[in-house]
Formats: structure tokens, sequence, C-alpha cells
């Protein structure tokens, strides 16, 4: 369950009118603190990161789910679940009914996953490596872009 910080804080972001990557990436914030103090750990960056995108959708911001050929076919299943899991629990509280042992499982797992992949070095190596892999899928929009200026 997010703290309600984190929560208030997606809000105002969303009221501002802000993109639904900003606002989830005030829950990828609160993932890697509880990661840096000590609550539990993740493989790597890439997997706190994706907790905090799961917190994110179960919380209700309406980020979507990867596109095809970007993740594994089980990720984006997970995503449009808990996208429509955010949906329906909005409609009726007794929808958000969990289960106990595979709560507990992923907790105990997640607990003895490493601390590293909240350091400021590895946070630094995943931005590094994922800013080329952004700007490739721009690429060809900037392109455009450029020759549209062009002709005016």
């Amino acid at each position: 369950m997010p703290e309600k910080k984190t929560i208030a804080r997606a809000r105002k972001a969303k009221r501002e009118g802000k993109a639904p990557t900003t606002q989830a990436g005030e829950f990828v914030r609160e993932e890697i603190e509880h990661i840096r103090e000590g609550k539990h750990g993740a493989k790597n960056t890439k997997q706190a990161i994706a907790i905090g995108l799961s917190k994110a959708r179960r919380a209700g911001v309406k980020l979507p789910a990867p596109k095809k050929g970007t993740t594994s076919e089980r990720t984006r299943k997970q995503a449009k679940r808990e996208t429509a899991k955010a949906a329906k629990a909005k409609s009726s509280p007794s929808a958000r009914r969990k289960s106990p042992k595979r709560s507990q499982a992923a907790k105990k797992a997640l607990k003895r996953a490493p601390r590293a992949a909240a350091s400021s070095r590895a946070l630094s190596r995943q931005a590094r490596q994922a800013a080329p892999r952004r700007r490739k899928r721009t690429a060809g929009t900037r392109s455009r872009t450029k020759r549209a200026a062009a002709s005016d």
C-alpha cells in the first residue's frame, strides 16, 4: 500500500496536468526510498522501478501497459490486470481482496533481495542505459518535426 504522502503528490501532479509517467514517478521514488531504508530489496534497479510502476497502476494512475515487444507478454498482461483492478476497486471496496499467502511470499522474497539496486551508482547506470533507448524511440518523430519546420 503506497503512503498517503505519495498518493497526495501524485494527485497534485495530476491536477497540474502532468503526464501519467510523472505521476508514477512519485511511486518509483517511494520504492527507492523503501529499499534504501532497508524495508526490502530488489534484484536490480529495473525491478525497483517496475514495483513502483505497479503500485502506481494499482493506485489508479492511468499508465498504459508497455507496448508489444518492449517487455515480456507476462509483464504486459500483469500491467493490464493492475489497471483493470484499479478501475474495479474504485467501484466496489470488496473487489480489493488480497491473498495473504501470496503477498506474504512476495514480501519474503523481496526481503531476501539485495539493497544495492537503489544506490545512486545503480540508478545512474540505469538512467544512462535507458537514455539511448529513449532517443532511439523518438528519433523518427524528431526528424519529421525538423522536416516540417524546414518546409515552412
